[in-house]
């Protein structure tokens, strides 16, 4: 299985080039889109990095596909300026997941 990247910067891909993972730079939904049809059929493509802001356009997406295929495994990542997801969004994400205030 390889690992696979969708940024929304250079940076970001030379970054992960450099640790050997593949990837490409879009900048518009309608372009994620065309990449996750890729991506989705390349059955060697186990773990799909994409960027937050990225992630955000096509939210709705990422979720059916997060819960009606097994793989890729879908990480969203900060870009280089950081990240946009608050300092509990652990805590959020765990209670959205299984409703448990921690």
């Amino acid at each position: 299985m390889k690992m696979y990247l969708i940024s929304d910067n250079v940076d970001t891909l030379t970054g992960m080039r450099l640790a050997g993972i593949d990837g490409v730079v879009v900048h518009e939904a309608s372009e994620v889109e065309d990449q996750l049809d890729k991506i989705l059929k390349d059955r060697q493509v186990g773990v799909l990095l994409i960027t937050e802001k990225l992630g955000d356009l096509v939210g709705k997406r990422l979720d059916y596909i997060k819960m009606n295929y097994q793989t890729p495994l879908i990480v969203l990542i900060p870009d280089r300026h950081g990240s946009d997801r608050g300092l509990d969004s652990i805590t959020k994400y765990v209670r959205e997941a299984i409703g448990l205030r921690i």
